[in-house]
């Protein structure tokens, strides 16, 4: 009776082996269901919007709120749409940290950023971008903690508000979606001053990042980019033609001596349908 017994106890081990083995092939299986699926999803956030170059373009006006200009609006709008561009335009007060953050995903082949900027003074980046969005220590905690947002400083109506500033960490890691040959024309002060933020977007997707290299003032850059966008959009000169004509014609900025520079130096020599990838 012993003599068969054991084989019973060698099929129970075997099937408790089977059943440990099938257990351990099913924890095994959710863990790499969970990783692809984490995966899947960041993907998905940091998707190219689309290969193809969109003629669509925006114009952010932060500038709106403390420095209107409804004719460089206008003439840049025109300018635009003459070689083709739907144009949207936002105020100063739609300019908040989650339009930031949805910004790729919009699939703009231009955005004009007619935004407040700076540097903190007597120091190196990060630059800021100013939202119209007033600061709170208890909101987005995450990203003040991470350097992705910051606490700026400006005078509205003639007294000081701190608003929300974005971070070039936030344009890297913290906007949804990628720039799909975004060209970025960065009108607000010190936009290449340093080369973070410029970078930031172009890691992001874009293709030319445009900027000063010091402060300007709000007069000076609306007069800047509206011949820019003349020479570069509707002469298509290259780059480096467009940005020496515009230097020609109205100067480094009166008070700061800054001039428009861009990044990267590479593409100096292409012109808006070379640097986009629009075929001809």
């Amino acid at each position: 009776m012993k003599a068969k017994r054991k084989p019973i106890r060698i099929k129970h081990k075997i099937r408790e082996e089977k059943r440990r083995e099938k257990c351990l092939a099913v924890a095994f299986a959710v863990v790499i269901l969970v990783a692809v699926s984490g995966f899947l999803v960041n993907s998905r956030l940091n998707q190219t919007v689309g290969p193809a170059y969109e003629f669509k373009a925006a114009i952010v006006d932060h500038l709106s709120l403390t420095y209107p200009n409804q004719t460089f609006i206008e003439t840049a709008t025109n300018t635009l749409k003459q070689v083709g561009y739907s144009v949207d335009y936002y105020p100063g007060e739609n300019v908040t940290v989650e339009f930031y953050r949805t910004l790729p995903t919009r699939g703009y082949g231009i955005i004009i950023l007619r935004v407040h900027s700076a540097i903190a003074k007597d120091r190196g980046p990060p630059l800021a971008l100013f939202t119209s969005e007033l600061y709170s220590n208890a909101r987005y905690i995450y990203e003040q903690l991470t350097d992705h947002l910051g606490c700026v400083h400006h005078i509205v109506g003639g007294q000081e508000q701190t608003y929300f500033g974005i971070f070039a960490n936030f344009v890297k890691s913290r906007m949804n979606g990628r720039f799909g040959n975004t060209i970025i024309v960065m009108m607000g002060c010190n936009g290449l001053t340093y080369v973070d933020m410029a970078k930031a977007f172009t890691e992001k997707g874009a293709k030319l990042y445009i900027g000063w290299d010091n402060a300007v003032s709000a007069s000076h850059t609306d007069s800047a980019i509206t011949q820019l966008l003349q020479h570069f959009l509707i002469e298509k000169l290259t780059l480096s033609e467009a940005v020496q004509e515009t230097l020609n014609e109205v100067g480094f900025d009166p008070v700061y001596n800054s001039q428009l520079i861009y990044h990267p130096l590479e593409v100096g020599d292409q012109t808006v349908d070379n640097i986009a990838g629009i075929k001809q």
